[in-house]
């Protein structure tokens, strides 16, 4: 992953420069959290925290950095905390005096529930707390948003899996991340891409396969296939569309293997009905493999029932146990265009509704799962909610007549289950003996948890509850 901004300092809104003078005097520590305030979802899959604090915590900042900081900002137009900076490189060794708590990574939580909590640790630097609001923030709104995004998309699928499918196996490979060059730059496709993968294997985004192997220990966190595009299809002339097809199975299909070929290049129905239907029919069954046919263009209901419906009169199918008819091995289907959490959810209900098994298809998912999203989507914020001052902690909240839903918490928060399972946010000092599932993360450049990228995933998944791995956790699938 490229940083553009190596120094932290400048990693920050431009407003938050003259902050350090307008905290009351006395003031010791300011404590921050971030929640998901609501928006499209009402749950939230917490992940992409680790990342942030690795690539940018646990490096210390420098006299250089500060003195960079100095011109720009002066130069800018807004105050700089020079000695207060040159205090943390002295003080500190240039390690951020703050104490990040989150809760576990892969965690599935109700929205309105603190995901963070920051705190500065030393009491000479509480304007620290809200400096790093920017950046932290990012960190978090966004990979969380893409996996609850992505998570909502594999509960859509394991339902329609369960109704329509003899079983779910299949279901790790159901939505592919054709995301990477629809997203804003390299490193966003690698921090949603790791988040799709939280609840999937399949991907394009292969920056998303680096930050799980750097951030999480992910040997290989997601598969792809060979597969055509258009350009390696019509380079062949229209003529030779056939041959194009031919060649896709030369190359790369056999015994156990998958390839994807877009078919829409002409004329997809023909493709379907005389190509791979009666031409290469023969081929394609004796191949051992399995041809994954990607239709382009049109509406996605339509083209993605009537594709399956053609491909049946060609190939054949079998009626599963629970009454719905499924294609041969040799052959499935791919969507990849218009592709949503809606269309999904359309075009298997629309394929149950004409007895055709979910088992046939997989979607590919592009802007719409890195892009198409923003902080509004779950409406995530960062807000102070307690403030020492004068030795006594208050509690600092927004309360605007004009915008309830902008109200946010106070005091020192934890996040406990409750008697019957639920999640919930609380006063610390109301916690008693019950677990805080906020757990330090991050202390003065000391990363103190590294999760890794399984035990997410098992934790999305719903297999694993607790903080830590269990014996009896299955493998994910």
């Amino acid at each position: 992953m490229t940083r553009t901004n190596r120094n932290i300092i400048l990693n920050v809104d431009s407003y938050k420069a003259s902050h350090y003078l307008q905290y009351p005097p006395m003031t010791t520590q300011v404590s921050s959290y971030i929640e998901a305030r609501g928006g499209q979802f009402k749950d939230a899959v917490f992940f992409g925290l680790q990342m942030f604090i690795k690539e940018y915590l646990t490096s210390p900042i420098t006299m250089e950095d500060v003195d960079e900081a100095k011109v720009i900002l002066q130069a800018h137009g807004v105050p700089f905390n020079e000695a207060g900076w040159r205090y943390i490189v002295e003080k500190h060794n240039g390690y951020l005096p703050i104490e990040i708590e989150a809760i576990p990574e892969g965690a599935v939580v109700p929205v309105k529930n603190a995901l963070v909590q920051v705190i500065n640790t030393d009491p000479n630097c509480a304007w620290l707390t809200s400096y790093v609001e920017t950046a932290l923030l990012r960190a978090v709104w966004y990979p969380t948003t893409v996996a609850t995004v992505s998570w909502n998309c594999r509960q859509i699928i394991q339902r329609y899996l369960d109704e329509t499918a003899d079983n779910s196996d299949s279901l790790g490979f159901k939505l592919h991340d054709f995301g990477a060059r629809g997203a804003t730059t390299e490193e966003a496709a690698a921090v949603g891409g790791a988040a799709h993968l939280v609840n999937f294997l399949g991907t394009d985004t292969l920056s998303g396969v680096l930050a799980a192997r750097r951030y999480y220990g992910a040997e290989m966190a997601g598969f792809s296939i060979p597969a055509a595009e258009h350009s390696t299809i019509t380079s062949w002339g229209r003529d030779n569309e056939t041959e194009a097809y031919a060649n896709m199975l030369d190359q790369f299909s056999g015994p156990g293997k998958l390839v994807a070929v877009v078919s829409d290049s002409y004329d997809l129905w023909n493709a379907i009905d005389n190509i791979w239907g009666e031409e290469l029919k023969t081929k394609v069954e004796a191949t051992g493999g399995t041809l994954i046919v990607r239709p382009d263009s049109g509406d996605p209901v339509t083209i993605v029932t009537e594709t399956i419906e053609r491909l049946m009169r060609k190939f054949g199918f079998e009626v599963n146990d629970r009454g719905y008819r499924v294609l041969p091995g040799c052959i499935r289907v791919i969507q990849g265009d218009g592709i949503s959490q809606q269309t999904i959810e359309a075009i298997l209900e629309a394929m149950k509704q004409r007895k055709q098994s979910a088992d046939n298809i997989a979607f590919g998912m592009g802007g719409e799962l890195l892009q198409k999203i923003n902080r509004d989507t779950m409406k995530f914020a960062m807000k102070a909610s307690a403030a020492k001052v004068a030795g006594l902690w208050r509690d600092v909240y927004k309360d605007p007549v004009t915008d309830q839903g902008k109200r946010s918490k106070k005091g020192r928060l934890a996040v406990v289950r409750g008697m019957a399972g639920e999640i919930k946010t609380i006063r610390r000092e109301d916690l008693g003996q019950r677990e805080n599932l906020l757990v330090p993360v991050f202390r003065n450049g000391e990363l103190l948890k590294d999760y890794e990228f399984e035990e997410i995933r098992q934790r999305a998944a719903g297999i694993l509850q607790s903080e830590e791995l269990t014996d009896d956790a299955v493998e994910y699938a």
